[in-house]
C-alpha cells in the first residue's frame, strides 16, 4: 500500500488516449477539404503538401510583398522553400530570418510561421506598427526547416525529433538539426550516438538543410540582423550563449530586446514566458543555431520555445495555435521594432564568441 501511495502522488496522467489526440490533428483529413486560399484554415496543422502550397499561393496572390525561393534541397532531395516579407525596395534593407520547424515533431511551429505571414500581410494596410516593418524590414521566413522530418511526422512517427538521413553504420536514421552546426560542435548537451535524439551529426553541418541555412546566413549576414528559431515547448524565449555559461557582449540589449518581447507576448493573453541564457534558462548544448547564428556576426539571436509547459507538449490541440501564434506574433513585432532603434550599447563590431 505504501508503495501504491508513493507512485499515485508522483505521477499524473496528463493525456488518457494518446492516439487519440494524435488522430485528432493528423486523423480526418476527409472533413478537411480543399478550398481556396482566402478560405485556408490557419487554426489547424497542415502537413508539408498543404504547407507548401500554400507557399506558392501566397506568392502568386502578393507579389508586392511575398517573393518565394529555394535555398536547397533536404536529404531525401524535397525542395527547402523560404518567403520573403516585405515591401520592395532599392536599397539593402536589414533583414530578420524565422525558420520553424527545425524538430519535426513541434508542429506548433509550422503553424506560427504561416500565422505571421497572414499577419503581416493582411495588417499592412492597417497596422502601422506591421506596415513600418515591412516598410524598413525584409523577413526571411522558413516554415518548414526539417521538411523530411516533418513529413515524416505526419505518416510514420508523431513524435519523430531528428532530420531523415542516413547512417552507414548505424540502422538509425536522422540527426538533431539544433546540434549540427558549426559551434563548439558534438560538445556538451549533444551525443555522438546516431540512435540518440541528440545525435550532433558526423561532422558540423552534414545535413543539407543545416549547410543550405547557414550558406544563405553567411551571404546575407550583412544584412541579417536577427535570427529567430521557433520551437516547442516550455515557454521560454533563449538567447546565447546555449554552450557554456557566460554573458554575452552585448548582453544589455538583447536582455532588453528579450524582456520588451515577452511584455508584448504577455499583454495578449496574459502567459508568462521566461527569459535569459539558454545554457542556463533550459540546458547546455553545443552546436545550436542561435549560438551560431551570434558568432557569425547575427546580434540578435532567439530561439522561442512555445506553449505549452507539458501538459500537451508536443500534441498542442489546434484550439490553441490561435492564441499561441497571436501572442508570439506581438512578441516578434517587437524584437524587429526594436531593430529599428539603436541601442544605446550596441557596437557595429564586437567580439562574438
Amino acid at each position: 500500500m505504501f508503495l501504491s501511495n508513493s507512485v499515485s502522488s508522483i505521477y499524473r496522467v496528463f493525456i488518457s488516449n494518446l492516439q487519440k489526440e494524435i488522430e485528432k490533428q493528423t486523423g480526418y483529413r476527409s472533413s478537411r477539404k480543399r478550398r481556396s486560399e482566402s478560405q485556408y484554415d490557419y487554426e489547424v496543422y497542415h502537413s508539408l503538401e498543404e504547407i507548401q502550397s500554400w507557399m506558392f499561393e501566397m506568392n502568386r496572390t502578393h507579389t508586392d510583398l511575398v517573393d518565394m525561393f529555394s535555398i536547397g534541397k533536404s536529404y531525401e532531395g524535397k525542395p527547402l522553400y523560404v518567403l520573403q516579407i516585405g515591401k520592395r525596395s532599392r536599397h539593402q534593407k536589414k533583414a530578420v530570418w524565422i525558420d520553424c520547424g527545425v524538430h519535426a515533431r513541434e508542429w506548433i511551429g509550422p503553424a506560427f510561421c504561416q500565422w505571421f505571414v497572414k499577419e503581416a500581410i493582411n495588417s499592412y494596410h492597417y497596422d502601422s506598427v506591421m506596415r513600418r516593418l515591412l516598410n524598413q524590414l525584409n523577413f526571411y521566413v522558413m516554415p518548414v526547416f526539417n521538411v523530411d522530418g516533418y513529413d515524416f511526422s505526419w505518416t510514420t512517427d508523431r513524435f519523430w525529433r531528428k532530420t531523415r538521413s542516413k547512417n552507414h553504420k548505424f540502422h538509425c536514421r536522422g540527426v538533431d538539426a539544433n546540434r549540427n552546426w558549426k559551434v563548439k560542435w558534438c560538445e556538451e548537451g549533444a551525443s555522438s550516438h546516431p540512435c540518440d535524439d541528440t545525435y550532433c551529426g558526423p561532422f558540423p553541418e552534414s545535413e543539407p538543410e543545416v549547410k543550405a541555412v547557414a550558406k544563405f546566413l553567411r551571404k546575407y549576414k550583412k544584412r541579417v540582423k536577427a535570427y529567430i528559431s521557433i520551437h516547442a515547448y516550455a515557454q521560454m524565449l533563449l538567447y546565447p550563449y546555449s554552450y557554456k555559461y557566460a554573458t554575452i557582449p552585448n548582453f544589455h540589449c538583447v536582455e532588453s530586446a528579450a524582456h520588451n518581447a515577452v511584455t508584448a507576448l504577455y499583454s495578449a493573453y496574459g502567459v508568462r514566458y521566461r527569459y535569459g541564457p539558454a545554457s542556463t534558462t533550459l540546458y547546455v548544448s553545443s552546436g545550436s543555431s542561435i549560438d551560431w547564428a551570434y558568432r557569425n556576426g547575427i546580434p540578435y539571436a532567439f530561439a522561442f520555445e512555445l506553449r505549452d509547459t507539458g501538459h500537451f507538449g508536443f500534441l498542442l490541440p489546434e484550439s490553441l495555435i490561435n492564441p499561441t501564434c497571436t501572442e508570439t506574433t506581438r512578441a516578434v513585432k517587437a524584437i524587429a521594432s526594436g531593430l529599428l532603434k539603436k541601442c544605446e550599447t550596441d557596437r557595429d563590431k564586437f567580439p562574438y564568441i
